[in-house]
């Protein structure tokens, strides 16, 4: 049992280091990120160590510690790649048993710096709580047993996962976490801003509950003796406990079932695959899509969307974060109604580097294309793709924001105005596709190749500056009908103005983007293969 410990900590260890040999940038990444995550960690263990001996500081500490089990809960489904340990079924053809390699796996997940942060942080909230001899002593035991839970829950939940996490379905899972990461930032801004006005008298009901719950039920249990409640914080040690020996078990019993059991899950009848390709084929698609080239590349497009992993990843992204921003900041009483035009700026951004998400692949598309009239369809259809998403869901975040603020006079103006960032957004990303195309790595996280940094730049924020530039004449007509008298009455015009305006500035810049592809389309498959 301890040869096997101490070999699969030698592995993880062996797999860090070798991971960082692999080139200086990645070295700067791990560096930076560590930095950044022990001063994240160091300066919320300051802010709990001075928390101690206010009221509510119990009710910090047993919610910090289940937020952070939470954390690792969630952690395999959404990062599968951050550790290569999580997956037990690349050890299945050594002669291991279950129960030891349990052992080792768990001791393993205590190497990095994810249990380091952990730790420092656990260590904050039970030092908040601890008073006296007996705090100490349970806090000592507290701190281990809640990071063994939160350990234990990772692997428990990554075991139960491991056939889902390999597939294509588990990297498509990956793909939410920027979603999740969006939502929980203003989540907990959102909070924080609601505890400032309103005190953290407002945590005590949900801890009361919480503190009964494994692991922050330990951190509940230094609370409990510190105040003399010596049989209540053993029971709530016992809660802690026991849920580990349960997450243990059920993860041993996991193992045994990888380690011995065939993997079907690649495995298909025929017939169910036939009828499944007919169910969510391309013909109903086809069918509501207009014919001839447009049709085609737009299916095309469309399915760039659904099925490749970093297309899904930066549209999950821009739509989560395009309604969350002018939407929370509305329910906090912080936005103004011209946040909802951001949906159409985040959304717009996805026509840029177009050719990029083709990475090689370009070169069929390029022996499609002999004039500036096929470059000019083929960039057409690409942005009528981006329309059948952008326009509804820009619209309908205006529409929600416009609701939670109740200012429904100004929607017509302010459709307007997005209207036309949207059209300033599809036609520059035309022409910078065109002109800064880059590659895209399929593999790894990485979202541009190495040495294309700077066309990257210059591409997306070079084209948000002009595009909004191009808005300028909208944005002046808004002003100039705001503040003029009796000009508040004629707002309502901006919104087929607006309209007008984005749909003549998109084809301006399709018609100017095409002639620049078609002449250099053997640099563009060039820039775009380095992936």
């Amino acid at each position: 049992m301890t040869d096997v410990t101490g070999t699969v900590v030698r592995l993880k260890l062996s797999l860090l280091r070798n991971g960082l040999r692999q080139s200086g940038g990645r070295r700067a990444a791990f560096v930076a990120s560590a930095v950044v995550a022990l001063l994240f960690a160091g300066l919320q263990l300051l802010g709990l160590v001075l928390l101690r001996g206010h009221p509510h500081a119990d009710a910090v500490a047993v919610l910090g510690a289940a937020v952070l089990a939470l954390g690792w809960a969630v952690m395999p489904l959404f990062f599968p790649g951050g550790d290569e340990t999580l997956d037990p079924t690349r050890l299945v053809m050594l002669p291991l048993r279950p129960r030891p390699l349990a052992r080792a796996l768990l001791a393993a997940s205590l190497v990095g710096i994810g249990p380091l942060v952990s730790l420092i942080l656990l260590v904050g909230c039970a030092v908040s709580v601890a008073h006296g001899a007996a705090g100490y002593a349970v806090a000592v035991v507290a701190v281990a047993l809640a990071l063994l839970v939160c350990v234990a829950l990772a692997r428990a939940v990554a075991a139960a996962n491991v056939r889902l996490l390999s597939s294509r379905k588990g990297r498509d899972l990956a793909v939410l976490s920027g979603l999740v990461i969006a939502v929980g930032v203003q989540l907990v801004n959102f909070g924080a801003q609601s505890l400032g006005s309103a005190g953290l008298g407002r945590l005590a009901p949900v801890a009361d509950v919480v503190r009964w719950l494994p692991p922050a039920s330990a951190i509940g249990a230094v609370h409990s003796a510190s105040e003399g409640s010596y049989g209540t914080a053993g029971l709530q040690l016992v809660v802690s406990l026991a849920a580990l020996a349960v997450l243990i078990g059920a993860w041993a019993r996991t193992l045994t079932r990888l380690m011995t059991a065939p993997d079907g899950s690649t495995l298909q009848a025929p017939d169910s695959a036939g009828r499944g390709r007919a169910a969510t084929g391309g013909g109903r698609l086809g069918r509501r899509l207009p014919g001839g080239r447009t049709g085609t590349v737009m299916a095309r497009s469309l399915r760039y969307v659904w099925r490749d992993p970093k297309t899904k990843a930066a549209w999950v992204t821009s739509l989560a974060i395009g309604l969350i921003v002018p939407v929370f900041n509305a329910v906090q009483g912080t936005g103004s109604i011209y946040f909802a035009c951001f949906a159409a700026g985040m959304l717009g951004i996805q026509m840029y580097n177009q050719f990029g998400q083709d990475t090689s692949a370009f070169w069929m598309v390029a022996t499609t294309i002999s004039s500036a009239r096929d470059a000019y369809v083929e960039l057409r259809g690409r942005a009528l793709a981006l329309l059948v998403i952008t326009l509804p869901y820009a619209t309908l975040v205006t529409v929600v924001t416009t609701a939670v603020l109740g200012d429904w006079p100004r929607l017509p103006e302010v459709l307007g105005v997005s209207f036309a960032l949207l059209g300033a957004m599809l036609a520059t990303g035309a022409w910078t596709s065109a002109r800064f195309p880059y590659s895209i790595p399929q593999e790894g996280h990485r979202n541009v190749a190495p040495g294309q940094a700077g066309l990257a730049w210059i591409a997306i924020f070079g084209g948000m500056v002009a595009a909004a530039l191009l808005c300028a004449p909208v944005i002046a007509l808004t002003i100039a009908l705001n503040v003029s008298a009796g000009g508040e009455a004629w707002t309502w015009l901006l919104l087929p103005v607006g309209a007008a305006y984005g749909t003549a500035i998109t084809w301006s810049g399709l018609r100017l983007a095409a002639p620049r592809t078609a002449a250099h389309l053997p640099e563009i498959l060039l820039a775009v293969s380095r992936g």
